[in-house]
């Protein structure tokens, strides 16, 4: 069995492939100067990912004049809108997949916390409040939950679960622009 991840179709997914097709995909028809700094590449890095994406016949070029000046035009084929909702299709299923697992996981330590210990056997975790102890409130239910070592500030995210959509403003990526690795700070 492959991880679904496994269908992520390599040449839409990288993040500059992503964005010229989204970008050529909400517009119809989009002008080279705009994708060039709505992406925020250098021409050269982007005439290399439109080659890619051309090649794989989901975007043509169009050069043309506008008045004296030339211009050069990318607009995203009937494959590519296919590639892009492909793509779309697999993102959204692991999005979902991975909701699901954090939730069940979610519930699941719940309800092995709430039922699964006799009364006097729990041992104290240092900088951790006991039950019942400022601080020890579950995330949303108004009580000052287990941050930082008693911080105040609640467990997980808005949801309950702390995943990586709740990071979204702390991701920091690192290295160059090829490398898709990303850190939590």
């Amino acid at each position: 069995m492959t991880h679904p991840t496994g269908a992520l179709n390599d040449v839409v997914h990288h993040r500059h492939r992503l964005g010229i097709l989204t970008i050529a995909s909400e517009a119809g028809q989009v002008e080279f100067g705009y994708l060039r700094e709505a992406l925020d590449l250098t021409a050269g890095n982007l005439n290399r990912h439109l080659a890619v994406l051309e090649d794989a016949g989901l975007v043509a070029i169009v050069k043309g004049y506008a008045g004296r000046r030339p211009k050069t035009w990318v607009r995203i084929t009937r494959l590519g809108r296919k590639a892009l909702a492909g793509e779309m299709a697999v993102l959204e299923g692991l999005v979902r997949t991975h909701r699901r697992q954090a939730t069940a996981g979610a519930e699941q330590a719940g309800a092995e916390q709430a039922g699964s210990e006799p009364a006097g056997s729990r041992q104290a975790v240092p900088g951790r409040p006991e039950p019942g102890q400022p601080g020890s409130g579950p995330p949303g239910s108004g009580q000052p939950g287990q941050g930082d070592a008693g911080s105040g500030q609640a467990v997980g995210g808005p949801d309950g679960v702390d995943d990586l959509a709740d990071h979204a403003g702390q991701l920091e990526v690192l290295g160059g622009e090829d490398q898709g690795d990303a850190q939590l700070p």
